[in-house]
């Protein structure tokens, strides 16, 4: 699977951003897909996506300002992220899992100035 992610760029603390991950193959067929983050210095986490039942769930950090989304149409998912913190900065990663084994795409640069 091949992910090309997009989006990222620098944005005032409280602004919002739209994060978009293309897939090379539907995302039907692929179990789960997720966002990630990797701030400077930082282990990279997953901020939020969708598991291999329907469900999608976030890290507490992203819980009530960001919002994981697809469009089975375009094999695309997106993250929706609002009220942006300086925190939130890093590279963000798309994510996609089949049976042992894991996709990245090439990560999309987050700036938040406070």
């Amino acid at each position: 699977v091949q992910l090309q992610a997009s989006g990222g760029g620098l944005v005032q603390a409280g602004g919002s951003l739209t994060l978009s991950c293309a897939a090379s193959k539907s995302i039907l067929r692929i179990p789960a897909t997720a966002w990630y983050r990797q701030a400077p210095g930082n282990q990279r986490e997953r901020v939020g996506g969708i598991n291999s039942e329907g469900e999608i769930t976030y890290a507490d950090s992203a819980e009530g300002r960001f919002t994981f989304s697809r469009d089975i149409g375009k094999n695309t998912v997106f993250l929706q992220m609002n009220n942006l913190k300086p925190e939130d900065t890093g590279v963000y990663y798309c994510n996609a899992y089949e049976t042992h084994k894991n996709y990245w795409g090439q990560g999309t640069l987050v700036t938040v100035s406070s």
